[in-house]
């Protein structure tokens, strides 16, 4: 049953509680990236996205029966996820970087007009709860204690707010095919705060029938030891300090 108890209401949140959701970090967005609002009187019901939402690879920016749309400098963002005190969404990939205005509507209800920053790229690594970087063996098999990335071996990662790709992202769709980055010669993959030879990196963009998901796909380098720090650098910017590779 959905939760009515904030009708009425006007949506309340601040700058410092919209976030990226993969790096967790206030203003750390850009175009195509995940964002999440915190706050009061957010939505009138809690519901995740669901395949009746999705009509063919369109994307909804209205979550079906919820009312809600969150808009940024006036166009609607995808919305992947709605509470009364969380909303999870994607912005816009037709956006450009610079300032910006994120608002909230709900049932005509306007939340406040509050200003962010979109950068070119705010790569930060998806995690596993302990703190791992979410990795896969090229079969598709999860990286985990149990079943190690070895040295050599062509992992892949998953990240988020890589930047633009060629062919770039189209607004509202999932992608069905793959897409490299549009910026490939500033891109680097570390280990323990050291690139890896660029030739060892086989891919980086988009990962298909995933809006929003990059993959980078490398091979680990020797000598790196055991679980070694991870970062990517995407236009200059390096992602977020902690995430480690499992690695024996």
């Amino acid at each position: 049953m959905a939760d009515t108890s904030g009708t009425g209401v006007t949506p309340a949140y601040t700058a410092t509680s919209i976030t990226n959701t993969a790096a967790n970090l206030t203003n750390y967005f850009t175009p195509n990236t995940f964002a999440t609002i915190t706050g009061q009187n957010l939505a009138y019901t809690t519901r995740p996205i669901t395949t009746a939402d999705i009509d063919g690879n369109t994307l909804p920016t209205d979550l079906i029966g919820t009312n809600l749309r969150v808009l940024i400098n006036s166009i609607p963002a995808d919305i992947y996820y709605v509470s009364p005190a969380q909303i999870n969404l994607l912005i816009p990939a037709i956006l450009t970087p610079g300032p910006a205005t994120l608002q909230l509507v709900l049932d005509g209800l306007t939340g406040p007009a509050v200003g962010i920053t979109l950068q070119a790229a705010a790569p930060a690594l998806f995690l596993n709860s302990d703190g791992t970087a979410i990795a896969q063996h090229l079969d598709g098999s999860a990286i985990t204690p149990a079943a190690p990335a070895q040295a050599g071996e062509i992992v892949v990662f998953y990240a988020a707010g890589l930047g633009s790709t060629i062919p770039a992202a189209l607004p509202d769709q999932i992608p069905q095919a793959a897409a490299r980055l549009a910026d490939m010669s500033h891109f680097q993959v570390l280990f323990n705060g050291v690139p890896v030879d660029p030739g060892s990196i086989y891919y980086a963009g988009v990962t298909p029938t995933y809006a929003g998901l990059y993959q980078v796909n490398v091979r680990v380098p020797g000598g790196v030891g055991q679980n070694p720090a991870v970062q990517l650098s995407a236009g200059g910017v390096v992602s977020p300090p902690g995430p480690t590779l499992t690695a024996p």
